[in-house]
């Protein structure tokens, strides 16, 4: 099973760093840039259509019950992350500092937390909830705090920018949902949908952002020294975040189960939030920079919670043998 999981990310993760070079080597320019903008928004827009026309009315329900553990995902998603943030957030300067900060104020992933709840032998209906709760409160709280935190240095938060987000992510999404008692059935048909539209509209906002900072001159800006550093910077706060969902689940007392959602819902970020939010709030010169951070931690995360599912999975095969 983990092995079918991770055979998914890395062929990603390959295609991300290609995207990123083919930036590099071939940023859009003049009308190719608009254009590859449209294409890109339009991929953002589908996305969150297919999400929310996969969320089950009937899995929120079952998960929703469980509000001690979706206050304690949140509050880590959105409370302890970006406390942490702002304090490693001094160790970085410019917008690989902007970049950090932001990503520690975008809502958890939905995909990957739940795989990776479903590996270790979690409750699997209760991280779908958190999950997608994280993502719709994510539409709103996100940029708000953005503008609490940042203030500025985003180039201004506005009722545009407010408008934009609500109308290429909460739209989408509430419209599929809306839909989904006459579209449910084909997606179930065709599950490989959501996954191809949901990397190829990462791959290319991606590809718009550093393509943009590129021109701007992006990799001047940029020294190898700063890209490690960044990198280790994201370890370090995947790390004490973490420990710390670990650590929680504990002292609340939460069943196994339930411990294991908050370890991997409370501990994730989202890159398809984080990708078109960056477009919109910040300044085209920048966004590439931006995303340094949110990428980073996107694979790192990936890797370290693989490793930790196996885990789990292995402690409870002794377990589960000794029971029956």
């Amino acid at each position: 099973m983990i092995r079918r999981i991770l055979s998914l990310f890395e062929p990603f993760v390959a295609m991300l760093l290609g995207t990123v070079l083919l930036a590099t080597v071939l940023p859009a320019r003049g009308p190719w840039t608009t254009a590859a903008g449209h294409v890109a928004t339009a991929g953002i827009v589908l996305l969150f259509f297919l999400h929310g026309a996969k969320l089950s009315r009937e899995a929120i329900l079952a998960g929703a019950r469980n509000w001690r553990l979706h206050a304690s995902v949140l509050a880590t998603t959105f409370a302890l992350f970006p406390l942490l943030g702002l304090a490693l957030a001094a160790t970085l300067h410019g917008p690989a500092a902007q970049g950090l900060l932001f990503l520690t104020l975008l809502p958890s992933t939905v995909q990957s937390s739940i795989a990776f709840t479903s590996v270790a032998r979690g409750n699997v209906a209760a991280a779908v909830c958190s999950a997608s709760f994280s993502n719709v409160i994510g539409i709103f709280l996100t940029p708000a705090l953005v503008a609490m935190l940042m203030g500025g240095s985003t180039g201004g938060f506005s009722w545009t920018s407010a408008e934009q987000i609500v109308l290429q992510l909460l739209v989408p999404f509430v419209a599929g949902h809306l839909l989904r008692p006459w579209i449910a059935g084909l997606l179930g048909r065709h599950k490989s949908i959501l996954s191809l539209v949901d990397r190829a509209s990462i791959l290319l906002v991606v590809y718009t952002a550093f393509g943009a900072a590129v021109v701007e001159g992006l990799w001047h800006k940029l020294a190898p020294a700063d890209l490690a550093l960044i990198l280790a910077v994201c370890a370090v706060l995947l790390t004490l975040v973490l420990a710390a969902t670990w650590a929680a689940g504990r002292a609340f007392g939460f069943a196994r189960e339930d411990a294991i959602v908050l370890l991997f819902c409370g501990s994730k970020k989202s890159l398809a939030s984080g990708v078109p939010m960056a477009g919109v709030l910040f300044p085209p010169a920048t966004v590439g920079i931006v995303l340094l951070p949110v990428m980073l931690f996107h694979q790192i995360q990936l890797i370290a919670c693989a490793v930790i599912a196996r885990r789990y999975a292995d402690a409870s095969e002794p377990a589960a043998g000794a029971v029956a």
